[in-house]
């Protein structure tokens, strides 16, 4: 991961994103024993290589736009000479709309965007602090952050200062939408938040497509902090109060008496999730939508409000069926040890304050 982030050219940046992409495999199928398990690692793999053809052939590509731009003719895979050779009017538009295209595909694979988004769900499989860590908070916004390093060739490419609709922007609302509904219809608890986790990325994705880059990446860092909380919290209600199980309609219900840490925390999370002031979530999702709509896509800041009001439903649901009513369950539920609640403790301060690094009047 630390190999993808401070990579200065696009090859270095590729070779941290396919290790990340091995790590995501071993650990899905951690517990390879079950078929289950060993079958959702390879739908992730595939799945994601389906969309690294894309990527691979947009990589290629950037050398290209940087060998038309440059004075001697010779590419390179420098992020910088891209973003500049794209900035430069020197390349001829149909390149660069054509290498924006295939790196979306990338983005649309790694990042859990329609319709490459099934991988993500049965990326469960894994144990919750793989997931509250690399499909929440890292691994799957390695496509919004390459998005964010290069983004001159899709400003360039697909005219997002011009126009009111492009494809960046379309997938990224169909996705905030698609995941919302699809969390509604889930019984599993680490589920309902990897439906979200896929909604919330196309809030980002949506936001870079409206030209709302900071807001993206804002929201990219807001998210790491309440989406680990929820699925820490998971993983907290699984331990020691549904006896490893997440089935919240079979296995949950009336644990905020028993499990008081975890319940307030992943209130706290939740709260956040549904962009309510003053938690981090608001800053974030309130930028996003101000920007859309100071740029000229309007449309789109409906869709981004009918999907901020479709996580606050689910993730009711989600809250009522885990915390409030009778237990449903065959044990005796108890408040998990510190080692698990403390890091629920440091997590839901960061999802409450860390909104103001951006709203503060610096």
């Amino acid at each position: 991961m630390m190999l993808l982030v401070v990579a200065s050219n696009t090859l270095q940046l590729l070779a941290g994103w396919e290790l990340v992409g091995l790590c995501s495999f071993m650990l899905i199928g951690h517990w390879w024993e079950e078929k289950e398990n060993s079958n959702a690692a390879l739908k992730a793999f595939f799945t994601t290589r389906f969309g690294d053809i894309g990527l691979l052939t947009g990589v290629v590509m950037t050398f290209f736009v940087v060998s038309r731009w440059a004075p001697n003719g010779k590419g390179t895979f420098s992020i910088l000479d891209i973003n500049n050779a794209a900035l430069s009017g020197k390349v001829g538009h149909t390149l660069i709309l054509l290498t924006a295209l295939a790196l979306l595909m990338g983005i649309m694979g790694k990042s859990g965007q329609f319709p490459l988004h099934t991988w993500l769900p049965d990326a469960m499989a894994g144990p919750t602090p793989v997931s509250a860590l690399i499909h929440a908070a890292t691994m799957v916004v390695a496509g919004v952050y390459l998005a964010a390093r290069v983004y001159p060739i899709f400003w360039e490419g697909f005219n997002i200062g011009e126009t009111m609709i492009n494809p960046m922007v379309v997938v990224g609302g169909i996705t905030i939408i698609a995941g919302a509904v699809l969390a509604f219809v889930q019984k599993d608890i680490k589920k309902v938040l990897a439906y979200s986790t896929i909604s919330q990325l196309g809030y980002m994705v949506m936001a870079l497509g409206a030209g709302a880059w900071t807001a993206a990446i804002f929201h990219l860092f807001t998210h790491a902090f309440f989406k680990a909380l929820l699925f820490l919290g998971a993983g907290s209600i699984s331990h020691s109060g549904s006896h490893h199980s997440f089935d919240m309609k079979k296995d949950m219900g009336g644990l905020r008496k028993s499990m008081p840490i975890t319940f307030w925390t992943f209130m706290i999370g939740t709260g956040a999730l549904a962009g309510i002031f003053p938690l981090a979530g608001f800053w974030s999702k309130d930028e996003i939508l101000a920007n859309a709509g100071n740029s000229g896509y309007q449309f789109f800041v409906y869709v981004g409000l009918v999907g901020a009001m479709l996580t606050a439903g689910y993730m009711t649901r989600c809250v009522y069926l885990t915390f409030f009513g009778k237990y449903r369950g065959h044990h005796h539920p108890h408040e998990s040890p510190k080692a698990i609640t403390i890091p629920l403790i440091i997590l839901s301060i960061l999802a409450i304050f860390s909104g103001f690094l951006y709203a503060a009047p610096f």
